[in-house]
């Protein structure tokens, strides 16, 4: 039986063969990355016209929609479409076109000014 030394460093060698795209999928899950986007929506929107959603835990998104629903309106403000992922990711839409998440947070900073 391994160690937990050596499923920990399986574990490791597996990550590192991954893309950040992949990685994406592996290390949260759609309420972890959702959570992940509000905080850098609350801290990016501070002050400005756009719908400022909460900051909210994996938690918080997980038991209640209203804070998923916040979450989406801050990206749609941006002008970024957001479809909740099942268990993996989110999907980010610009003008209907699938962009990744990075792109999607690089977007945000444009339009706000904030680059």
């Amino acid at each position: 039986m391994a160690t937990r030394d050596e499923n920990l460093k399986k574990i490791n060698d597996e990550l590192e063969m991954l893309s950040d795209e992949e990685l994406d999928g592996v290390a949260g899950g759609t309420n972890i990355e959702s959570a992940d986007d509000s905080k850098f929506l609350n801290s990016l929107l501070a002050g400005t016209r756009y719908h400022q959603c909460k900051c909210y835990s994996a938690k918080d998104l997980a038991d209640d929609i209203e804070t998923r629903l916040d979450v989406l309106l801050s990206w749609e403000s941006v002008g970024i479409e957001v479809k909740l992922g099942d268990s993996s990711k989110n999907l980010y839409l610009l003008n209907g076109k699938e962009i990744s998440r990075d792109a999607a947070l690089a977007h945000a900073k444009k339009t706000v000014g904030k680059i």
